[in-house]
C-alpha cells in the first residue's frame, strides 16, 4: 500500500509560502505608492539632471585637467583623451551608484513594510464578542 503525503504543519508548501511573500511584497510596494504618490513629471527631469550632470561634470574636469597638463607638459602624449575617458568612466560610475541606490530604496520591502506594519490586532470572535448573560443562579 501506498502512504499518503506528509502533510506540513502549516499546510503550506515552501512554493506558496514564496509565493505569498511575493504578494506581501507587491501588496506593500502598491500600498506606499498609494500613499506617497509619485511626484510626477518634474521627478523625471529632476533626476535626469542629476543623472547627465554626474557623468557631464566628471567628463568636463577630466577634459580640463588633459589640456593644461598638455600645455604644461610638452610630451606626445594625449593627455586630453586619457583624462576625457577616465572622467567619462568616473562619472558612469558615480551615476550607476547613485542610480542603483535610489532604486533599492524605492523597491526595498522591509523599510516600507517597518513603516506601515502595527501590532497584530485580535480577530474578534464569539467569544469576545457576545456578551455573557446572568444565569438563574447568579440573579439570585
Amino acid at each position: 500500500m501506498d502512504k499518503p503525503p506528509i502533510k506540513a504543519k502549516n499546510n503550506k508548501t515552501p512554493r506558496s509560502q514564496n509565493m505569498s511573500h511575493q504578494v506581501e511584497k507587491k501588496v506593500a510596494l502598491k500600498l506606499y505608492a498609494k500613499r506617497h504618490k509619485h511626484p510626477g513629471v518634474w521627478f523625471g527631469l529632476g533626476l535626469m539632471g542629476i543623472v547627465g550632470w554626474s557623468v557631464a561634470l566628471p567628463t568636463l574636469l577630466g577634459i580640463a585637467l588633459g589640456i593644461w597638463l598638455e600645455a604644461s607638459i610638452s610630451d606626445s602624449r594625449a593627455y586630453t583623451l586619457i583624462f576625457l575617458l577616465a572622467g567619462l568612466t568616473l562619472g558612469c560610475f558615480i551615476a550607476w551608484n547613485w542610480v542603483s541606490k535610489e532604486y533599492a530604496a524605492m523597491h526595498s520591502p522591509t523599510v516600507t513594510m517597518k513603516a506601515n506594519t502595527k501590532a497584530p490586532t485580535k480577530a474578534p470572535t464569539k467569544a469576545n464578542t457576545v456578551p455573557k448573560t446572568k444565569t438563574s443562579k447568579e440573579n439570585e
